[in-house]
Parts: structure tokens; C-alpha cells; sequence
């Protein structure tokens, strides 16, 4: 049996959930892109990164080709949210400051990480960090739930989790939105409304969710009313010391700077471009 990703000799953590509203997301993918790059070549170790972004919907591309995209993000922006577009595949989802993300960065060995591999990683981290609980945490595809994927994490039938992969230089980043405070129903109404007013019922080659918020929940609705995104944090903490040597806190080193201003340039213009 091959080995678990989750066991690394040593586990580097960004934490960068308390930052607050000043911490862009479009800041965030420049970061996972240069960690990429980081770790694809060996000078860094694996790392785990978690971020909390306030108030903002991170769309796909595929958003972007609404035929009313405009008065969707309106829509949006007058319900008080930022709306950028992100570089990893999926469509719409709610950032705010109860949905707790994760992104796994592992270096692609020589044989290379499949792509389910990369998936079943975060799956058996997340029903790692919630043993404690008596809850069945299943993998499919939630009909009815935004950025729906055969990967979408549920309770219950709920969802109440989403799981992307980012492959750069060498690098597979493996990322995850946990809706762990608030209402899972009420994010997804928002973006129901987005693709009602995105569409106004024109039809379209690509097809988007028909969501309906009553498959959605967050992890304080489906698992336990106190857990918090710092509660999270400190079950993922001591999930990935269960699984490593050591793991160590961290910030973007020195070294790592100007690649990060390149990529966050970078995501900037293309963000520009899209929208």
C-alpha cells in the first residue's frame, strides 16, 4: 500500500487565519503559487497553510463567461462582498470569516502525485482531524450544492466542504474551504442569486449549479455549535504532529519574497483581465 501523503518528516505552517479584512485572497494564490515552486524544487518543506478571507466570492473562469456577468457581480457588491477570480479550476464560492481554508503543498517525486491522490490526502486529513466526532465524512458530488466536484465533502448529505488541486513547477498544492462557522444554506443562496441574475435564464453551452441551499451546512450546524476556526486550527495542528517528526511555524521567508511579488503581479492582471 503506498504510503500516506500525511506523513512527512516535517510539517511547515503558515498560519494565516487571522490576518483580517486586509488580507487580500488574491494574495493567497500568489502564495500557494510561490510555496509551489518552493517545495517543487526541494527548498522548502511540505506545508500546510490555512487562511480566512473576509467577505469575498472567489469565482472561476467559467464564471466569467456568464451572459450577465456584470449585473451578477453587482448583485454581489451590494451585499457588501469583493469578487475576484481564481486560478484553480471550480466554480463559485463564499469566503468569509467562518469558512477556514487549507492548502496541502507536497513535492511532485519522480513517480508524481495522481490526482486522486492528491484528493484522498486532504479526505483522510479531514476525517483525521474529526476522529473524535461520531460523524460519517463522505467524498461525492452534492447536487444542488455551488462549485459542486466528485470531491465535495459532506454530512448527512450536506456539504460542508469543496477541494481544489493547483499543479506548478513541480509542486501540487491540494486546497480546501471548510465552512466551519455560520450558515451553509445562507452562502449558498448568495450564490444562487448570482447565477439567477448571472443567467436570466439564457441558455448556455456550459452548465451551472442549480443550487438550492438546503444541501449545504456548515461543520457548527452538521458536528458540534461550539467548534470555532480556531478550534479547527488546533485539530489540524495536532493531526499533522500525529503524522511527522516535527512541525514548525512560519512565515514566507526572505528567499521566497520576490517570487511572490512576480506571482502576486501576476494574479493581479490576470484577475484584471477576467473580470
Amino acid at each position: 500500500m503506498t504510503e500516506s501523503l500525511l506523513h512527512q518528516p516535517s510539517w511547515r505552517i503558515i498560519d494565516q487565519s487571522t490576518l483580517g479584512y486586509q488580507f487580500d485572497a488574491l494574495q493567497s494564490f500568489a502564495i500557494d503559487d510561490t510555496l509551489c515552486a518552493f517545495v517543487g524544487k526541494g527548498e522548502s518543506v511540505a506545508t500546510a497553510r490555512t487562511w480566512v478571507h473576509h467577505q469575498t466570492i472567489v469565482l472561476g473562469i467559467q464564471d466569467t463567461k456568464l451572459p450577465y456577468l456584470k449585473e451578477g457581480i453587482e448583485l454581489l457588491e451590494s451585499m457588501g462582498y469583493r469578487v475576484i477570480v481564481r486560478n484553480s479550476g471550480g466554480l463559485a464560492v463564499v469566503l468569509d470569516e467562518g469558512v477556514l481554508n487549507i492548502s496541502l503543498i507536497f513535492p511532485e517525486s519522480e513517480k508524481g502525485i495522481d490526482i486522486n491522490r492528491g484528493y484522498d490526502t486532504m479526505l483522510e486529513l479531514i476525517r483525521k482531524m474529526f476522529a473524535g466526532y461520531e460523524v460519517d465524512i463522505v467524498a461525492r458530488e452534492i447536487v444542488g450544492s455551488y462549485c459542486p466536484g466528485s470531491y465535495d465533502l459532506s454530512i448527512d448529505g450536506k456539504k460542508f466542504a469543496g477541494i481544489s488541486q493547483r499543479r506548478l513547477r513541480n509542486g501540487v498544492a491540494v486546497q480546501i474551504y471548510l465552512g466551519v462557522t455560520g450558515s451553509g444554506s445562507e452562502r449558498a443562496e448568495i450564490i444562487r442569486q448570482f447565477y439567477e441574475v448571472g443567467l436570466k435564464g439564457a441558455e448556455t453551452k456550459f452548465v451551472y449549479p442549480e443550487v438550492k441551499p438546503e444541501t449545504m451546512a456548515s461543520l457548527t450546524e452538521l458536528v458540534d455549535p461550539n467548534l470555532t476556526v480556531q478550534t479547527v486550527m488546533l485539530l489540524l495542528l495536532q493531526t499533522l504532529k500525529n503524522e511527522s517528526e516535527q512541525i514548525f511555524a512560519s512565515q514566507l521567508l526572505e528567499t521566497e519574497m520576490p517570487l511572490f511579488e512576480k506571482n502576486y503581479m501576476r494574479v493581479l492582471e490576470r484577475n484584471q483581465k477576467a473580470l
